[in-house]
């Protein structure tokens, strides 16, 4: 696992790079704040249910989600199970959002 800045992805962005963003947090506080990312609810990765990355072991994938303590464990645990490359992102929403605002992943 690594660890990326809202910058350094926000810099990413604008460069134009296809990335796989994943949020981990649930349902209801992606409906209300989410910068564009697939919803993998924590809970599912810990309960192994994530088949729609399944394809994606061998690629990056960046996590984030509230604040980066449900990131971090939701790399740890893909990790585990083959993803051989998970990037943590630093701060989560809130960060984004403290320096970004509402802008969103194109």
């Amino acid at each position: 696992m690594r660890d990326i800045t809202v910058e350094e992805l926000k810099q990413r962005i604008e460069n134009g790079e296809q990335l796989n963003v994943i949020d981990v947090r649930e349902p209801a506080e992606y409906a209300e704040y989410n910068i564009g990312g697939k919803l993998i609810p924590l809970g599912q990765i810990m309960g192994m249910q994530f088949d729609e990355i399944e394809d994606l072991k061998d690629e990056e994938l960046i996590i984030h989600c509230h604040a980066g303590k449900r990131s971090m464990q939701a790399c740890m645990v893909l990790e585990q199970v083959g993803f051989s490359n998970t990037v943590n992102v630093v701060g989560g929403v809130m960060a984004w959002k403290e320096k970004y605002g509402n802008e969103q992943i194109k």
